[in-house]
């Protein structure tokens, strides 16, 4: 029996659009989507509606046969911003004749939307995310307004990423919105997620293959039913060379609509056409989609480096080796380029009679490009420290012929930077002693856990300048504060530099400053220290800043005073007695499965990987944004995916041949609260802090005590503690990148090592929930719920809040 136009798929603007088979691909376009075009967003946000239509036109007249209308902004009403749009939209013929997909991560939006619209159009989207009770009530108003709806693959437990998940989420999804819904079939529009391959990630290489299964599975299984997806997620790993973005998301979508793609979010000017695609090209993206070799990543970045934007090879362009020995000097610092440092340094050096004229001719020349550059944001710092690397070596080499001269050259100033007592954290003090010895800055780091004698001592004996304070974990605050207070006491007046993550400028201006009297300055982040150090130093700038900044630390300090003012601070006896209650006669704690010390030794690193979280790897480089998203990025997108693949690229090398070791040891105790404490079977007391300010009516005064049961429930609780490596054998890995003088990758293990220890904690947190305490036996989370703290329980640390 012939198919009836029943069982197409059914969309309407002010024209119909039945999806028969003679339609091959219905194009989705998305530059009205205010999270994927920068230029709407823009629009939108300054009230520029009749600008934000020419958007919505050109799309239509590009031959975009549905437009994707999302106004999810955090600056935004969304919900308001969706209905003017879409009524703006609906008094535009040539616009309002394509059906709209209303598309929003929030549910009020699409309702406003779906009552908004005229004609039929799609809901991108809803899931199982928020189970099946959400589900099905969201899909019962979308079959009343008479809207279809793309279905993301998603459940309870996450994100689709394998072919078995996408299938067994679809035919569940599918199952509740016909049997019990009774929506229609065709108006079903599953997107089983692409999802980005070529990451360097080997959990990511099947994602392509298993979306283009996932699909041909859907066709032949859910009888009617559409699948769609964004297409341009597939090549993420390759932003900014269009070359290959556009041959992955041809090859991509020939093969997917082959296997019955239906439709799909798609940039018409990112396809070239399937069989103009060059072979060698094709051959390996092919084979990263369909991952068929273990190097298929590697072999297609190593094409990509050779080709640029108009697709032709890539011709390596030594032209400016023609330049003269200072021009190509500084082009290699400004690029980062060490081939022919040491032949050009050596030129130079004969080209000069002093071999310091070489340093504050030529190499200062580069490097002030580079401060330059950075400052003003055109340059990254993990360009910033390549650049160094380059300069260090020139150094280097010149070092010999500097010791004989007895040269000594001239600086902009003197400055010692170290990470206090207690502190073993020194990733971003190194880099700010980069990027501060980039600009001339003579360089005394005095390393890590350094005493406040040890600083103060070495910063009179070398006459510095200023003296920098960095610290990671909060009792650095109070180990900073000793160190002004000791500067006071010796009646010091040299400029401090306070820095790290856990710093603040109110913290410097209330608890800092006040201890002492000469200048004091809270820096944000590596690109403020050199501004800032020049104004401390200068003759002309100092008395001007030092009581700018005086004043500026004043009015915080009163601000927060007068915040602070009317939080009323309780006793500990009353605090305790207003402690969280709970009804532990109906709860009965978990008994361990295996109670007691585990010891883990020679972790495989490689089973770290999926557990990284990168988003804090790119914040160490300054550069800002969320994983993978960040590659997105229009202003840091491209730095964030060179820097990326050298960390993996380094990642591999290091698990490859075994350079870092990681260890472990679990423990899961007998514990109870008792008055306040947590007391061990053994003895062993833990005093945790309790709020007290004092709260409002039946709002308690809580401490991590209160929720292990008290002795005298006469219930049995316990307590798990855990303890992480991964960065054993990390020394003299540093040790000889520094030798060779290379910041760059000293710098890069470090930031690793600090991932690799963070995905062990996590890593060894998840073994105790489901293999060690076991009260999470059954649990099922992606690596992305892990990173948002999905799982059942918490692991506080010393030194932060946890309550």
């Amino acid at each position: 029996m012939p198919k009836t136009i029943e069982n197409y798929l059914r969309l309407s603007g002010l024209e119909p659009m039945v999806q028969t088979p003679n339609i091959n691909f219905i194009n989705i376009g998305e530059r009205t989507n205010i999270t994927g075009s920068k230029a709407f967003a823009k629009l939108i946000l300054n009230n520029k509606y009749d600008e934000a239509l020419s958007v919505a036109r050109s799309q239509v007249e590009n031959g975009a046969q549905i437009i994707d209308v999302n106004m999810d902004e955090g600056m935004l009403d969304g919900k308001a911003a969706m209905v003017k749009f879409l009524n703006l939209i609906a008094a535009e013929p040539d616009i309002s004749r394509v059906p709209v997909m209303i598309d929003s991560s929030k549910w009020e939006i699409i309702e406003a939307g779906l009552k908004a619209i005229q004609g039929k159009g799609i809901v991108n989207s809803i899931s199982l995310k928020d189970g099946e009770e959400a589900f099905i009530a969201r899909a019962k108003k979308i079959k009343r307004y008479g809207a279809a709806t793309v279905v993301m693959a998603f459940d309870e437990k996450g994100q689709a990423d394998s072919y078995e998940k996408r299938i067994a989420i679809c035919q569940r999804c599918y199952d509740i919105l016909v049997n019990k819904v009774n929506f229609p079939a065709s108006d079903i529009i599953f997107d089983p997620n692409i999802l980005t391959v070529a990451t360097g990630i080997e959990e990511h290489n099947n994602y392509a293959v298993d979306f283009i299964n996932a699909t041909r599975w859907i066709k032949e299984n859910l009888p009617y039913a559409k699948v769609s997806g964004g297409v341009s997620n597939i090549s993420f790993s390759f932003r900014g060379n269009n070359i290959v973005r556009e041959a992955m998301h041809s090859a991509f979508l020939y093969h997917a609509i082959q296997a019955g793609l239906d439709m799909g979010i798609v940039n018409a000017g990112m396809i070239e056409v399937y069989a103009e695609i060059p072979k060698e090209l094709l051959v390996r993206v092919e084979d990263v989609l369909f991952n068929r070799r273990s190097d298929s990543t590697e072999r297609l970045v190593d094409f990509a480096e050779t080709v640029k934007g108009d697709g032709k090879q890539l011709v390596v362009d030594l032209s400016w080796r023609d330049q003269s020995v200072e021009e190509r000097l500084k082009h290699s610092l400004i690029k980062g380029i060490t081939d022919f440092i040491v032949e050009d340094t050596e030129e130079s050096r004969q080209n000069y009679t002093k071999p310091l004229h070489v340093i504050e001719g030529p190499l200062m020349a580069g490097m002030s490009v580079v401060g330059d550059l950075f400052g003003s944001g055109k340059m990254f710092l993990p360009q910033v420290v390549k650049s160094a690397r380059v300069m260090k070596k020139s150094v280097a080499y010149l070092q010999p012929y500097l010791e004989a001269d007895k040269s000594e050259g001239n600086t902009q100033g003197k400055i010692l930077l170290a990470t206090v007592k207690g502190d073993v954290h020194d990733i971003g003090k190194n880099i700010v002693s980069v990027v501060l010895a980039c600009n001339n800055y003579e360089i005394i780091d005095l390393g890590v856990m350094v005493p406040a004698n040890v600083i103060l001592d070495e910063a009179i004996k070398q006459n510095v300048d200023v003296i920098g304070l960095s610290g990671l974990i909060t009792p650095s605050l109070d180990e900073m504060v000793d160190v002004a207070a000791e500067m006071e006491r010796r009646g010091m007046k040299i400029p401090l530099l306070i820095g790290g993550a856990t710093t603040s400028r109110v913290h410097t201006a209330v608890k800092v400053a006040p201890h002492y009297s000469g200048p004091i300055v809270h820096v944000l982040d590596a690109s403020r220290s050199v501004p800032v150090a020049g104004k401390l130093i200068g003759e002309n700038s100092r008395a001007k800043f030092e009581s700018d900044t005086k004043a500026e630390y004043k009015e915080l300090a009163i601000q927060h005073a007068a915040r602070q003012a009317d939080k009323i601070i309780l006793p500990w006896s009353e605090a305790l007695e207003n402690k969280l209650v709970l009804d532990w006669q109906a709860y009965t704690p978990p008994t361990p499965l295996q109670e007691g010390i585990h010891v883990y030794q020679d972790i495989d690193l490689k089973d770290l990987k999926e557990y990284i979280d990168w988003t804090p790897f790119f914040q160490t480089w300054e550069l800002r944004g969320k994983y993978p998203n960040i590659f997105e990025d229009e202003y840091v997108g491209e730095e964030a995916k060179k820097l990326f693949a050298d960390a993996n690229a380094m990642l591999d090398d290091i698990i490859l041949h075994g350079k870092l070791k990681a260890k472990a040891v679990l423990g899961v105790f007998p514990a109870n609260e008792v008055n306040g404490d947590v007391v061990l079977e053994n003895g062993t007391r833990f005093s945790f802090l309790r709020q007290q300010r004092k709260m409002g009516t039946n709002i308690p005064n809580i401490s991590l005590a209160d929720y292990v049961a008290p002795k005298s429930t006469g219930k049995q609780d316990y307590i798990g503690t855990f303890a992480v490596t991964a960065g054993i054998g990390i020394e003299p890995l540093i040790a000889a990148f520094e030798a060779d003088h290379d910041d760059y990758n000293s710098i890069m293990v470090k930031a690793l090592a600090d991932r690799l220890a963070e995905a062990m904690a996590e890593r060894m947190h998840q073994k105790m929930r489901k293999d060690i305490w076991g009260y999470a036996v059954n649990e099922e989370l992606s690596s992305r719920d892990l990173i948002l703290e999905k799982y059942q329980g918490i692991r506080p640390a010393a030194g932060y809040p946890a309550s």
